[in-house]
């Protein structure tokens, strides 16, 4: 993952860019979550690292998920949280697929 894919997904450091994927991914969440976007969930997530351009350190690679990164940390965690798997639309698989 690179961060200019992250900052043209519209997660930039100034914040989420109107009519962008992020504001798209931003308003699912919300509306599925109740009307909040939650911490360590995809949005906050891909904002943080569009914020602060750190996508390169994250673990989240073309090639997949590097073992031992925070991608990993997360993966195991959400896997956890869904009895053994990761879930379609989950943190983990909507950053890695940006």
């Amino acid at each position: 993952m690179s961060d200019h894919n992250v900052r043209n997904a519209g997660f930039t450091p100034s914040g989420i860019s109107g009519g962008s994927l992020a504001s798209s991914l931003m308003s699912q969440e919300a509306r599925s979550s109740g009307g909040g976007v939650h911490s360590g969930g995809p949005t906050s997530t891909l904002q943080e690292m569009g914020a602060k351009g750190t996508t390169h350190s994250s673990g989240y690679t073309s090639s997949g998920i590097s073992g031992g990164s925070r991608a990993s940390n997360t993966m195991s965690k959400e896997a956890t949280a869904h009895g053994g798997g990761v879930p379609r639309g989950g943190t983990t698989s909507t950053v890695q697929s940006i």
